[in-house]
């Protein structure tokens, strides 16, 4: 059978894209779907807030670790081919979580998963920056794009709780599986393939040093509640994270072929909405984090309830998300991501007054559209700016700075949010503390926000204009002749 070559027809474009925000959705849903069994893991294994942080961050915190690898490798051997790659291993390691008998296995294998996520994520906007040469059509599939990305995370919990109302946990990495055999074959199918044709070494050096920084910062945030917030070993592995952050910075400046191009984040339109990005999935994971245990452990839902109420959550990320797009377009990009920016923080004033009385239909879905209006005014502009502030050999590297973004951000607001719940007791199971919790973390996450809807105000320009594809430039993007 003939593969799929560059350039593609519309309908072959269109059938790329939905073969690619597939591969997409099934690797970003992993990022929350655990969430809702997370009160039957700390009862099946024991597990404390401490160790339900580690099941969802070990994820995380791979993922964003290896996705700037994964993109360097997919500019290198090509786009298409990692996708590939990433999408069986992901499938293979689902099975093996699901057998997993305890929850240091259960960790070990979602961080496995985290690595072979990682080499979906970039190299699925990567290939959609190559096959949609025509600004205007790119800014739509690139939207449509980060409406996946964001119901995906949302749909999480919905479809955890339908599975686990009738199977047991493990079902929440079966579900993988099936998803993962279309999604390769489609790949294969009616994909081409892309690479850059400037041939560098991959920097295995500033790879290792930025996973090792990320993950002793994080693990520093998870453990602090135990260890105390100012004890010797918190300070001393939050400060000795941000030194080998230090250090990985230092290395991209001496090393031939970086893994990070640090002259990027002199572009404003490129650094702006790459810390506006974080910030958005900060507010993203810590709220799903935190509600899912709110509607069981104070609210009394059980995993099936916790789902179906969940599901106005995805239902107005997939609404708000064209409404994005328009407004990029009408509003200019700084102004989309402030008020995207704002109405997180709006969200999070609300759930810091939630309570067991509060009312669902009157207070959580609200705050459950809101957060999906702010999302939608976020990512599509941020990740339009991003992506058309790069010329087309630096796409992968560029989605893979946009994809870590996304999952620091949301390991840090798991960590971060879920450490100030940890703080005032030791298990989701105790209504008494848990309310006041929630409204200390609601309070931090409305810091965080509304620090960066200022910041964005601030430095974020209302228009860029897109680098221009010479024909020079589009045979960087070249198919796969064999």
């Amino acid at each position: 059978m003939t593969r799929p070559q560059l350039p593609l027809s519309r309908r072959g474009q269109n059938a790329a894209l939905a073969v690619l925000c597939l591969a997409e959705l099934i690797v970003v849903l992993d990022n929350t779907i655990i969430n809702i069994a997370l009160p039957t893991l700390g009862r099946e294994f024991g597990s404390s807030v401490t160790g339900l942080q580690w099941i969802v961050d070990a994820y995380t915190l791979t993922f964003a670790g290896f996705l700037l690898a994964a993109g360097k490798l997919g500019d290198k051997y090509g786009r298409q081919a990692v996708l590939c790659i990433g999408m069986v291993g992901f499938g293979v390691v689902s099975i093996l979580a699901a057998g997993a008998p305890s929850e240091n296995w259960l960790v070990m294998w979602r961080a496995v998963m985290g690595i072979f996520a990682a080499a979906v994520f970039p190299a699925t906007l990567a290939l959609i920056s190559a096959i949609f040469p025509d600004p205007d059509r790119r800014q739509f599939a690139i939207g449509a794009w980060a409406a996946v990305a964001g119901v995906g995370i949302a749909a999480g919990p919905v479809v955890s709780g339908w599975l686990l109302a009738h199977f047991s946990w493990p079902a929440v990495f079966w579900v993988n599986v099936p998803v993962v055999v279309v999604g390769t074959i489609g790949a294969w199918l009616w994909v081409p393939e892309s690479k850059s044709e400037v041939d560098e070494r991959l920097d295995y050096v500033g790879a290792a040093l930025s996973i090792t920084g990320i993950t002793i910062i994080v693990w520093s945030i998870i453990e602090a509640p135990r260890r105390g917030w100012l004890s010797a070993p918190t300070a001393a592995t939050f400060f000795g994270g941000a030194a080998v952050l230090a250090a990985f910075v230092a290395w991209q400046h001496r090393g031939a072929f970086p893994l990070l191009d640090l002259g990027l984040f002199r572009i404003r339109t490129f650094a702006v909405p790459t810390y506006a990005i974080a910030t958005a999935y900060f507010a993203l994971f810590g709220f799903a984090f935190i509600f899912t245990m709110f509607f069981q452990s104070i609210l009394g839902y059980d995993t099936l309830q916790t789902g179906v109420r969940m599901i106005p959550y995805a239902i107005s990320i997939a609404i708000f998300a064209p409404l994005g797009i328009v407004a990029t377009k009408y509003i200019g990009i700084g102004p989309s991501v402030s008020v995207g920016l704002l109405a997180m923080c709006g969200v999070f004033a609300i759930a810091s007054t939630c309570d067991a009385h509060t009312s669902y239909p009157v207070v959580i879905v609200p705050m459950m559209a809101l957060m999906g209006l702010g999302l939608a005014f976020v990512q599509s502009a941020a990740t339009s700016s991003i992506m058309d502030s790069l010329r087309p050999d630096e796409a992968g590297a560029g989605a893979g700075v946009n994809d870590t973004s996304r999952e620091v951000g949301g390991a840090l607001g798991v960590a971060v949010l879920g450490s100030v719940l940890a703080s005032y007791h030791a298990t989701p199971l105790q209504p008494d503390t848990f309310v006041h919790a929630t409204g200390v973390a609601s309070w931090v996450a409305v810091g965080v926000t509304a620090t960066g809807a200022v910041v964005v105000a601030a430095l974020m320009p209302r228009r860029i204009r897109p680098i221009p594809r010479t024909d020079a430039e589009d045979n960087v993007l070249t198919t796969d002749k064999s």
